[in-house]
């Protein structure tokens, strides 16, 4: 049955608060930015307050009248995230726009990884975002206004090798975006969403470790693979083709536009298209490292 009930986007970001976890550094500090450039008013969130310091600090110098509170969340814990959105209502009054952004990796072979990696992965990247989403959206649907934006990955949409846990988080993070614009629909709500998948660009996610929980150091060994494969990622990113501040400007285009999905690389819908195909055939798993035209 088609669904003919769309939400109206904000047309004015000045004056509305956006509410951004991962703000410590790389791309949650670049949106946060992007979003103090449009005249919003700032929550910012992160495991690192070191991170949330500078990160205020670069606003503050860029743009300073800028409005900012910061708190240090764990997005795992549902109480953390329901304290971080207690906070911007009582500072603002409302919450108009929030970036899921919060995330981690690690890789090795899916086998090697103990139960640790998936608890602390999971725990950021696929609970962060449901807990994002389920705090969040009742006090948008009540407000009238709303748009949530989650940060997917390429790997949201195809798997490589070592990046078994990220791969599966990702792939939750696309799919719990489009399930929520779906229910929202389904509520008649006005509240928009949107979900970005960007490509190898420089970020601080390759030292994610070093904020892994205490009470969940077990890992999997550093094989030659992992290592090798860790070398691979950590050179893609610094050769990424976009800066953390085109991505999030890029992002604040598309949910300007109102646009659900945003591709900053559009090269990976290439990918997309030739995995799309390679399940047609049926025959072998989807390999995106394969020679094929490169991402633009």
């Amino acid at each position: 049955m088609p669904r003919v009930h769309e939400a109206r986007q904000m047309k004015e970001l000045n004056g509305k608060v956006a509410v951004v976890t991962g703000a410590g550094s790389g791309l949650g500090r670049a949106l946060a930015l992007a979003c103090a450039e449009r005249g919003m008013a700032l929550v910012l969130a992160d495991v690192s307050e070191p991170g949330l310091e500078q990160t205020t600090i670069q606003i503050r110098a860029a743009f300073p009248a800028s409005r900012i509170i910061t708190r240090p969340t764990d997005v795992s814990k549902l109480a953390e995230v329901e304290a971080l959105a207690a906070l911007a209502l009582s500072q603002y009054g409302a919450a108009h726009l929030l970036f899921n952004n919060a995330g981690v990796a690690i890789s090795a072979p899916i086998w090697e990884h103990t139960e640790d990696d998936w608890q602390w992965v999971l725990g950021v990247n696929l609970y962060g975002v449901a807990w994002g989403i389920k705090v969040f959206t009742p006090i948008m649907l009540k407000q009238g206004e709303g748009h949530i934006v989650s940060t997917a990955s390429a790997n949201g949409w195809m798997s490589t090798p070592t990046s078994g846990i990220y791969a599966v988080s990702k792939c939750a993070v696309v799919s719990m975006s489009e399930t929520l614009a779906l229910d929202i629909a389904d509520a008649n709500g006005n509240v928009n969403v949107s979900v970005i998948s960007p490509a190898f660009f420089s970020t601080n996610i390759q030292n994610s470790a070093a904020h892994r929980p205490q009470e969940l150091p077990a890992t999997a060994p550093l094989s030659e693979i992992r290592s090798q494969r860790e070398r691979e990622g950590l050179y893609a990113m610094q050769h990424g083709r976009l800066s953390p501040a085109e991505i999030a400007e890029k992002t604040l285009q598309g949910i300007e536009a109102g646009h659900f999905y945003i591709f900053p690389h559009p090269g990976i819908k290439k990918i997309i298209t030739a995995r799309a195909m390679a399940a047609q055939n049926e025959v072998h798993p989807f390999d995106p490292l394969a020679p094929r035209d490169e991402c633009a």
